[in-house]
């Protein structure tokens, strides 16, 4: 049987080509790659270290790419591929909600949890070498102290992935949104 949507194929009555919704799974896919990719890309660029908050900001793109792909891939199921986005949009929403609260702890309305956020300090009665000793091998910046990218922009990288993360969530959204018409 031809494929459907090449010149010259033969369609069968009632089934409809359906990779319209194929570029925005595509768009979505680069969208959610941009994200890590730029991320670590800045280290290098501008010399900006990552707190372990910024590096778990990363980890939901990646699950939005491969929800992406995988939408993408399964472009003549339409059903498949609304789930797929709906997951794509649902992972970026979540390095949204890391971004909100990475801010909540840069602002200092609440503590990180993480262990890696917290700048070592000597406490009571500790001596120099016990401060050493309790220094990581890589050198950690706290999460507390907000990383700007653009001089004189009051919005720390956690408040531009807020952002970033909340518009790729409903670009994600949306397209699954018309798959449902489809």
């Amino acid at each position: 049987m031809p494929k459907l949507g090449v010149p010259g194929a033969i369609a069968k009555p009632g089934v409809e080509d359906d990779n319209e919704g194929m570029p925005g799974a595509l768009l979505i896919l680069v969208l959610a790659l941009a994200a890590p990719l730029f991320a670590r890309a800045s280290e290098g660029w501008f010399g900006l270290a990552p707190c372990e908050l910024c590096l778990w900001q990363r980890w939901p793109y990646w699950f939005a790419a491969g929800f992406a792909l995988i939408a993408a891939l399964v472009a003549r199921r339409p059903v498949l591929r609304k789930w797929a986005l709906r997951l794509a949009g649902l992972a970026a929403a979540a390095s949204a909600v890391v971004a909100a609260f990475h801010m909540g702890v840069e602002f200092g309305w609440w503590p990180s949890p993480l262990p890696g956020c917290q700048a070592p300090s000597a406490g009571a009665g500790a001596s120099i070498d016990d401060l050493l000793a309790s220094l990581s091998a890589v050198p950690n910046k706290p999460c507390d102290q907000a990383t700007f990218l653009i001089p004189g922009l009051p919005l720390s990288m956690a408040g531009m992935n807020l952002i970033y993360g909340l518009g790729l969530a409903a670009l994600a959204w949306t397209f699954a949104r018309k798959e449902l018409r489809a």
